[in-house]
């Protein structure tokens, strides 16, 4: 706690605000016993996140455990975040469930998800570049039809297999879909990050400049 103390007061004098916190509780679990301890751990998570002054969590759904279906992960997933959220929701803080590798990695499984969590504090951690394509829906699709639930994102501007991102396309379907959250970079380029950050920064700057509603 002291620690999370003074790193608030540190944000608060250089004038920067948490854009939400982040953990990896995996909600896949097939033992009933260890979704309970994940939830316990989110629950903890919730609490430093509201220590810092932050109002996002960053959860995980989690890669599926051998054997185990995607709707039965589906199902655990959802039996978590539900309590989940209703704690979270008691503090102000939303959870947002990141499309990462494993159970999350379709649009149509996250939408599930957010339909039967059915909380105004759930909502999706969305990362551009990890949707898996299937059929009709392309990466681009599911990041279309996730964005009416997007709570924060993740921006980098290569997909997982390397192919470039369409930039201005996205930030199009951001701002058609009424989203007004953060744009967080999330570098993981091979150039070294002193240089090639500051070269995503200025992209994702002149995109926010050119489709944000506000002057800012």
């Amino acid at each position: 706690p002291a620690y999370l103390d003074d790193l608030r007061h540190l944000a608060f004098k250089n004038g920067v605000p948490f854009s939400g916190v982040g953990c990896r509780s995996s909600m896949v679990q097939a033992s009933a016993a260890k979704r309970h301890e994940v939830l316990e751990d989110i629950k903890k998570w919730v609490d430093v996140t509201d220590r810092l002054g932050a109002s996002h969590l960053r959860v995980f759904g989690g890669t599926l455990p051998p054997g185990a279906t995607v709707k039965q992960g589906t199902d655990w997933t959802v039996e978590t975040m539900k309590p989940a959220c209703d704690y979270a929701g008691n503090k102000g803080i939303t959870l947002g469930i990141e499309d990462h590798a494993g159970v999350t990695q379709s649009a149509d499984v996250c939408l599930e998800i957010m339909h039967r969590v059915n909380s105004p504090y759930a909502g999706i951690n969305l990362d551009i570049t990890h949707f898996i394509p299937a059929g009709s829906e392309d990466s681009y699709a599911q990041i279309k039809a996730c964005i009416p639930y997007a709570t924060h994102t993740h921006i980098r501007d290569v997909f997982d297999d390397g192919t470039p991102i369409d930039m201005d396309r996205v930030w199009k379907m951001f701002q058609d879909g009424g989203y007004k959250g953060f744009m967080s970079i999330e570098y993981e380029g091979k150039e070294d990050p002193m240089t090639g950050i500051p070269k995503l920064i200025k992209k994702i700057a002149a995109l926010c400049q050119k489709y944000s509603s506000t002057s800012a």
